[in-house]
């Protein structure tokens, strides 16, 4: 069975969390990222048996576009204030 709980990467100011077992491995999101903070787990697996996504929070800018690309709503990006 595949892992169902979600990965969270945050830091002082955002916090991103992938939903493995939502993820299809589209790919979508890693195209539509602006700085290339994204990219596919060489470990992990997604609900087809595909490679998950995973996410550098070094790099990430927190815009949520990847969100916003994802048709199965398994990225959650949030800003920390």
């Amino acid at each position: 069975m595949k892992e169902t709980r979600p990965k969270i990467n945050k830091n002082k100011k955002k916090q991103v969390v992938v939903f493995e077992g939502l993820c299809k491995g589209c790919g979508l999101c890693i195209q539509r990222c602006p700085v290339k903070a994204i990219s596919f787990s060489k470990t992990n697996l997604g609900y087809l048996s595909t490679p998950t996504v995973v996410i550098n929070i070094k790099k990430c800018i927190a815009c949520g576009i990847c969100e916003l690309n994802c048709p199965d709503f398994a990225l959650k990006v949030d800003k920390i204030t």
